[in-house]
């Protein structure tokens, strides 16, 4: 084809941009990737030796920072223990509670626990593979992002780049000890895409096909996960085909990904679903997904076949047309999922449950600190990638355009679904890396040692931004502590202000969750506990429970929530329905808090506040959960005749 072939030309003509490129490339030894595998290799292991340290409670008391990390946990056991690859199902949550996820995130668990006590005891096995998979997630970021920076910036920008991924809060959150749920994950997986499209150009001759395949693969696994990665996988295949209308010889490129990532949507869901693999789901991937995703192949292929030797303009409207039968195909074969999978909750799910999931709001409801460190280094980012993009020539040029592109979307998508923050900031980290060396530089040519490190710290702060944030957040702790008057209570600082007042007294509040786990030293039973604390509870003790946080299952989230902010008689109702042989429930957590404020008469309310109930014998816990064993009345006895 003429357009491939002028690019062959291109390459092979004295001065070529690649060829220049690559001379340079030449000259710097350390631009290969072996120079960078090294301090990628360190970096790992200092950043992994702080978060043990850091998690190293946590990790011995089995604290897990979300509690889909407990029900991940308890999808592999319940799978190794001999529950079906196809059954997904958790049940010991209300006895069969449906789940959305995918088995992919549980093949990497279930392999380092499986190996793992074989030598050790079963509860040392947990721990070392919540620590071990995030931590290899970690690893695999690292390697991605310092691997964009070499290409894009070289070696030295690399190391630089490897020292932000540790600095960014929302990334480490992601891939720190114990997370083991599919976000890490994810993360990998977009890096990877992303690689594949900016970080290698392909040899004259071969025009990306399979690198394309790569990327289209890692994004169907990305959607096999969660289907939550639609926005970054639309993002990163549609910048894809704008590079093909700019560059008519990235064709390979773009068909090699939307075709991969269709036959690999369909491979996996067969793997993971099986049986089920014609049910119909919005909220993962399903037969109606796979409809538009092979109507996008389809119709990408027949945009690229008719408009490949036109003008931009037409290679543009093709592609239009291509994406509008795609979404017609969705409205026509699955309608439903146009409202999306919250669209059916109960009101009082919606109001107390949807929208307290910080993860999945915009960044205007976080907390300021947090949106701060969510979305500084994606800013900066935005403004190094630019000015890396100006900078550059040739090829290299259209790279950084690429990835500015898909930076800039990946902040939109961050800005109004904060759980997207981590893969912003991953993303933004290449030109947030070249911009430190740069102002580095700088700082090394200040006179004075004095001036010369408040510059280099100051290059580290405007590379990332997160961490003045966080400074601020431990600052303002810090002070708050010193404000309070702790002598006057006898409880420690962080306890101070939270929790309830009983008879002129404050109560304790619970450090975390698993301050309610000593009800798994009383006889087996079905526990009563807001829906937060469900997962802890089933995978930390052999008692059942109610709830937890999954939209499939709005019942028994409506069910509980009714309970804590109804009547004592609403509540008593509910409870003895449910089967529920105790009630448990942590003062002082984001969820009991929204029934203690917003509910003040409510049956939570009152029991916090110390009111005792016929019906309910208090138990002693001895931490400062609370917890009640059910009493249920005698049966009739019958009269004899």
């Amino acid at each position: 084809m003429p357009a491939v072939e002028a690019r062959r030309a291109l390459s092979d003509a004295p001065g070529a941009p690649d060829e220049l490129l690559e001379n340079c490339a030449a000259t710097r030894g350390t631009m290969s990737s072996h120079g960078i595998n090294r301090p990628v290799l360190i970096g790992w292991f200092l950043t992994a030796v702080v978060l043990l340290l850091a998690t190293a409670a946590d990790i011995a008391n089995l604290r897990f920072p979300d509690p889909d990390d407990a029900m991940r946990l308890m999808e592999v056991r319940d799978w190794l223990a001999g529950q079906s690859w196809w059954d997904v199902a958790q049940h010991r949550l209300n006895g069969n509670f449906p789940m959305h996820w995918s088995r992919l995130v549980d093949l990497p668990i279930a392999t380092v626990l499986a190996v793992t006590r074989l030598f050790v005891s079963e509860e040392a096995a947990i721990r070392v593979a919540m620590v071990v998979v995030p931590l290899l997630s970690l690893l695999a970021v690292m390697t991605l992002v310092a691997d964009m920076t070499r290409r894009l910036s070289g070696a030295e920008a690399a190391r630089y780049a490897v020292l932000l991924v540790p600095l960014s809060a929302p990334l480490v959150f992601q891939l720190r000890p114990m997370r083991v749920d599919h976000h890490g994950w994810q993360i990998v997986l977009a890096l990877v895409a992303v690689a594949m499209l900016v970080g290698r150009t392909p040899a004259p001759g071969r025009e990306g096909a399979g690198q394309g395949a790569i990327a289209g693969l890692a994004l169907a696994m990305l959607l096999t996960i969660s289907l939550e990665g639609m926005p970054i996988a639309a993002a990163i295949a549609g910048v894809a085909a704008l590079a093909w209308v700019l560059q008519p010889w990235r064709r390979d490129f773009l068909l090699g990904l939307v075709w991969s990532l269709f036959g690999g949507a369909v491979l996996l869901h067969a793997v993971t679903r099986g049986p089920n693999f014609w049910a119909p789901a919005c909220d993962a991937i399903a037969p109606g997904w796979l409809a538009m995703l092979g109507t996008a192949a389809v119709a990408t292929s027949v945009a690229a076949a008719l408009f490949q030797q036109r003008q931009a303009a037409a290679r543009l409207g093709g592609l239009l047309g291509a994406g509008g039968l795609t979404a017609g195909v969705l409205v026509l074969v699955s309608p439903d999922c146009l409202a999306g999978p919250f669209a059916r909750l109960p009101p009082i799910v919606h109001d107390i449950w949807y929208v307290g999931v910080s993860e999945g709001r915009p960044l205007w409801e976080q907390t300021p600190d947090w949106a701060a460190m969510t979305i500084g280094l994606p800013l900066v980012g935005l403004y190094a990638t630019w000015r890396g993009y100006r900078s550059a020539q040739g090829e290299l040029r259209v790279k950084w355009l690429l990835l500015l592109a898909i930076l800039t979307l990946a902040t939109l998508v961050a800005v109004f679904v904060n759980r997207a923050g981590a893969t912003a900031n991953a993303l933004a980290i290449p030109g947030a890396a070249t911009l430190l060396l740069a102002l580095l530089k700088r700082a090394r040519a200040v006179p004075g040692t004095g001036r010369r490190l408040v510059a280099t710290a100051g290059a580290l702060l405007v590379a990332s931004p997160g961490q003045v944030a966080a400074i601020g957040v431990v600052a303002g702790k810090a002070v708050a502590a010193d404000d309070r008057p702790a002598a006057q209570s006898g409880l420690s600082p962080e306890k101070i202000g939270r929790g309830s007042t009983v008879a002129g007294q404050q109560r304790p509040s619970c450090e975390k969750v698993g301050d309610v786990r000593v009800i798994g030293r009383l006889p087996r039973g079905i526990v009563f506990a807001p829906i937060d604390i469900g997962p802890d509870i089933i995978a930390t003790t052999h008692h059942d429970a109610i709830a937890g946080g999954y939209h499939r299952a709005p019942e028994p989230m409506e069910r509980v929530l009714s309970a804590f902010t109804g009547s004592p008689a609403e509540a008593r109702r509910i409870i003895m329905a449910s089967g529920a042989s105790y009630i448990a429930a942590c003062p002082g957590l984001s969820e009991t808090e929204t029934y203690r404020r917003d509910f003040p008469q409510g049956f939570w309310a009152r029991l916090q506040r110390g009111e005792r109930f016929d019906w309910l014998q208090p138990i002693a816990t001895g931490t400062p959960a609370l917890g009640w064993r059910v009493i249920r009345p005698l049966p009739p006895v019958a009269r004899r005749p």
